[in-house]
């Protein structure tokens, strides 16, 4: 398994690009309330992000479409904006990335809608939650795994299931690098954590079962038995340390 380490330039530049990422994050979350449509928050992160010399790293990425991934209530992740009007009680995960001089950021956070049920927003705490179980052992202390298992033994306790299918990933010159950060946990501890490690640790939660289908647009991942899922990522560097997480202001 290649591993990526980053000099501190490289670091630098991700550090700005994962700030960029941020900044996009709070501005959608100003805007993000019944009425408006995934197109128009799509539209408003494009133009931020490009206000800051950056990029949008999803923009053409594979063919994709748009800037953010909007993922609305079953849809689990890279849900394609468009005219879908947000309601009161819907949930929503953003995903962006960011590219500044050639190095990306990503981060993902899932926001309530109006008046959303008590389960519903336990569910986006409980996946939020879990990112900082896991991110307590991105250490070089640590091996890989030890990430994953912390992941599915936080949501365990909560009675929520873990996405199996899709996982984190190491970032950098490209915004999905290896090596895969799976968010179950596996048989074995996988490779020893490295200072200059960059990784993105992003947990997707499912209100009911764990099994998931894509839709026939090829990009929109849903939940099977169409209960809700909730999504949150940051980009994290690894060092001697305690992590830093880049995508948090």
């Amino acid at each position: 398994m290649a591993i990526f380490i980053k000099n501190a330039a490289q670091v630098e530049l991700m550090r700005t690009a994962s700030r960029i990422c941020a900044e996009t994050h709070e501005k959608l979350a100003e805007y993000i309330r019944p009425g408006v449509t995934t197109r128009e928050l799509d539209n408003i992160a494009q133009d931020y992000i490009k206000s800051k010399d950056a990029s949008p790293s999803f923009l053409g990425y594979r063919g994709f479409p748009a800037a953010i991934c909007a993922s609305v209530n079953e849809e689990v992740i890279h849900g394609v904006p468009g005219d879908r009007k947000l309601m009161s009680g819907d949930i929503i995960s953003i995903d962006i990335g960011v590219c500044y001089k050639r190095f990306h950021g990503d981060a993902a956070r899932t926001h309530p809608v109006g008046v959303v049920s008590e389960e519903h927003r336990l569910l986006i705490e409980a996946t939020r939650e879990s990112f900082f179980e896991s991110v307590k052992f991105a250490k070089t202390s640590h091996r890989l795994h030890d990430i994953s298992a912390a992941i599915e033994d936080c949501i365990d306790r909560y009675g929520f299931s873990v996405v199996r299918e899709w996982c984190g990933h190491g970032i950098g010159r490209e915004v999905h690098e290896d090596p895969q950060v799976p968010h179950t946990r596996q048989e074995k501890r996988g490779p020893r954590l490295r200072a200059g490690m960059t990784l993105a640790i992003e947990p997707m939660v499912n209100f009911g079962g764990f099994e998931i289908e894509m839709l026939k647009d090829t990009w929109t991942v849903v939940t099977l038995d169409g209960e809700y899922s909730a999504h949150y990522e940051n980009t994290v560097l690894v060092t001697d340390g305690e992590p830093d997480i880049l995508t948090l202001l």
